[in-house]
């Protein structure tokens, strides 16, 4: 629904970008836009959350990039539908998801204790609702039952590349659900080594939604991978295993095919 509210200029960025997005944000919106990159600029000063100084950075590249999932969210998204955010950092993509669409239920996983630690203050400052922070590395969150095939909908932004990313993620999807990775130039050549990775821990490359906004970088998009049978029980692999030896790949100067690292 369009508004003719005024927009402060230091949002506008926001509110044009989202609007190529067909997302109409309302005033209260914005200004909780507003209050959430003015959190994250103060919490960066204290806790080295982003390398992005500027209001007009985070704007751009954290807020309006977050809002790019959108493109491959099911429409409508229904109420009380179960987002997880996989290594969200200071909350990229999962709040502002929220904040667009406060019909989510969404779940925060962060490792780095001090992030967590934001991220909590962040979502009492924004006083957000059906909002969760997960303190603990997805390796083994991923093997808790109440979080494990429990989310229709798994995000993960600049996590790794696509075969590590599959298995920190697919494992929390459930079946019939699907992952969003918002991507960047590459992204043809990190699928191709991914899947026989993503096959075997249950999903399946749905789609690549092209991102084309004058406001963010070029070259950007959404990896889809779709949950298409259940995940394996020894999969995520033990605490740093999927980055140190990602499913599939071969070792410097390895001839022969690709091969699974268990571990």
């Amino acid at each position: 629904m369009r508004t003719n509210a005024i927009v402060p200029p230091s949002m506008e960025t926001l509110v044009k970008g989202a609007r190529g997005l067909r997302i109409e944000l309302y005033p209260r919106q914005v200004q909780a836009f507003a209050l959430y990159r003015d959190t994250i600029l103060e919490g960066n000063r204290r806790a080295n959350l982003t390398g992005l100084a500027s209001a007009g950075e985070v704007e751009r590249l954290l807020l309006l990039d977050s809002l790019t999932v959108a493109l491959a969210l099911p429409h409508p998204v229904s109420a009380g539908t179960r987002l997880l955010d996989v290594g969200s950092g200071a909350g990229i993509p999962g709040i502002p998801l929220k904040l667009a669409f406060p019909e989510l239920s969404v779940t925060l996983l962060e490792a780095t204790g001090k992030k967590a630690r934001f991220m909590r203050e962040a979502v009492a400052t924004l006083r957000l609702h059906d909002v969760t922070v997960v303190a603990g590395r997805a390796e083994e969150i991923a093997h808790q039952p109440e979080h494990r095939e429990s989310y229709p909908l798994v995000t993960a932004r600049a996590l790794a590349p696509l075969a590590t990313l599959a298995e920190l993620c697919l494992p929390f999807a459930s079946v019939g659900g699907r992952v969003i990775a918002p991507k960047g130039r590459g992204v043809d050549e990190e699928i191709a080594q991914a899947q026989r990775a993503i096959a075997l821990l249950g999903g399946s490359v749905r789609e690549v939604v092209p991102v084309s906004l004058p406001e963010l970088p070029p070259g950007r998009c959404l990896v889809v991978l779709e949950k298409v049978a259940s995940t394996p029980a020894l999969y995520p692999r033990r605490p740093g295993v999927p980055k140190k030896r990602p499913l599939f790949a071969r070792a410097p100067g390895e001839g022969g095919g690709p091969s699974p690292a268990i571990d």
